[in-house]
């Protein structure tokens, strides 16, 4: 009798470990993941907004861009960036309503780098960025993304003044 009871200690044991212990623990590995990507995404949207920030203003904002996506961190799936993917960068130059309502509203200028065509703030967004990393594999349609605007204040559009001259680098 003893034997039996055994036995069936083992088949519970194969039946919880099978059918929760090991989800659990994968979905818990997966749910670390998404935070870890949830939280460089939101990083990846700072550190593109300071450098739109302190660059140059262009009117397609392909300076930004460019350089977001040569810096897209390891741990994102850098294609959905980089080779014309699902994710989409999104940069939005904006002024101080010029009625005096204090306002912001969207950039008017030609968007040529200089020190007459300055915005005050900028907000950089990433959208449609897909987790596809294990979701796939269990035929789930993957996960995506809320979008992750940053915005910041102008600080000094790419221009030094030195010596009397003014330089802007884009």
């Amino acid at each position: 009798m003893r034997g039996r009871r055994g036995g069936q200690a083992t088949i519970e044991f194969a039946l919880l470990y099978g059918g929760v212990i090991i989800p659990l623990t994968f979905g818990m590995i997966y749910m670390s993941e998404m935070y870890w990507i949830w939280h460089s995404m939101v990083e990846f949207t700072r550190d593109g907004a300071r450098y739109a920030a302190t660059h140059c203003f262009q009117s397609d904002a392909q300076n930004v861009v460019t350089y977001m996506q040569t810096h897209v961190p390891v741990n994102i799936d850098q294609a959905q960036f980089q080779t014309g993917g699902t994710a989409q960068i999104d940069v939005v130059y904006q002024q101080l309503d010029p009625s005096g309502t204090g306002l912001l509203g969207p950039m008017q200028c030609d968007g040529t780098c200089s020190t007459d065509c300055v915005p005050d703030a900028v907000t950089v967004s990433i959208s449609n960025y897909q987790i596809t990393w294990f979701v796939t594999y269990l035929n789930l349609p993957p996960v995506v993304l809320p979008p992750f605007p940053t915005s910041v204040s102008m600080q000094s559009n790419g221009c030094n003044g030195d010596n009397g001259s003014v330089v802007c680098n884009p």
